[in-house]
């Protein structure tokens, strides 16, 4: 099958590419820039130009395909709510051309878009938080209002995706503790953050393409929480520097954006992910990934 995918040339996207040519379907990849292009080529991707911002060249690149994988997303959290509302329209304009269809669009979320009781993990099938408390769930909301108008659509949850490069929030929290000279956590840093190895998350993808189950919600979820005094340990060893807590009303003159989320217990389950999709995690753990952190000039 032909897949048209947003942010083909990303951390998670470019994984997720080749996953797909690898499981033999055809990948049609949005792309904006001639050098990312060039990236997309050497793939073996069929590179469709256009843009987030761009919903006609979405629209295009959905009609060409037989189903959409949707990973684009704008980070910057400067503007963190407009982007969430960014993503509602993106997603509402892609679901507007499958409307009818049984040709699938996978919406992509987080773990942390589903309310749970404390201390308890979040599951596929649990409660919503809405965008109104967190502005990310805009896009699990989109995805509800497109499959009330008859699109086959998914969504996979998304906990803390790494690497030895990458690894999701954590890669802030390090450029962190590099400008400030020390590893720190909040209180006994006994909350914890799940976690995948990019590669693992690349593979629930492609499985999840292929089931094209209607409404499902796949949580793509390896540990399901690694205490963040551990991750904080394992960073401090790796750049040699001093490990440390600090007490909550520190964490915003510590880590300002970050602190919203390092204080946070979010575990997640995929056990019914598991079940359904045949899902077998087989990546190293973020602790591992950390201890052979990618760190330049090392």
């Amino acid at each position: 099958m032909r897949v048209f995918v947003t942010g083909a040339t990303g951390f998670i996207g470019s994984a997720v590419v080749r996953e797909l040519i690898e499981g033999g379907h055809e990948v049609l990849g949005l792309c904006r820039s001639d050098e990312k292009a060039a990236v997309l080529a050497a793939m073996g991707a069929e590179v469709h130009r256009g843009a987030l911002e761009d919903l006609d060249s979405l629209k295009d690149g959905a009609a060409r395909s037989d189903g959409v994988i949707h990973l684009a997303f704008n980070h910057y959290f400067s503007k963190f709510a407009a982007n969430c509302e960014d993503d509602r329209r993106v997603i509402k304009a892609l679901g507007s051309v499958l409307v009818g269809s049984e040709r699938p669009l996978i919406v992509t979320s987080g773990t942390g878009m589903t309310n749970t009781a404390p201390g308890q993990p979040a599951t596929e099938d649990g409660l919503t938080i809405g965008s109104d408390v967190i502005p990310r769930a805009a896009s699990e909301e989109a995805a509800a209002a497109v499959a009330a108008e008859g699109v086959n659509v998914s969504v996979v949850r998304l906990p803390q995706v790494h690497d030895t490069v990458r690894q999701g929030l954590v890669t802030a929290a390090i450029e962190t503790c590099r400008a400030n000279g020390v590893c720190v956590y909040v209180g006994a840093g006994a909350n914890r953050w799940p976690a995948a190895h990019v590669l693992d998350v690349a593979r629930l993808y492609r499985l999840a393409f292929d089931a094209a189950e209607k409404g499902a919600r796949y949580h793509a979820v390896a540990e399901g929480g690694v205490a963040m005094r551990d991750i904080a340990e394992a960073i401090g060893r790796r750049l040699n520097l001093p490990v440390k807590s600090i007490a909550p009303d520190e964490a915003q003159e510590y880590f300002g954006w970050l602190a919203m989320f390092v204080g946070r217990d979010m575990p997640a389950s995929s056990e019914r992910t598991r079940q359904k999709l045949g899902w077998r995690p087989i990546g190293p753990g973020l602790i591992a990934d950390l201890e052979q952190l990618n760190v330049p000039g090392s």
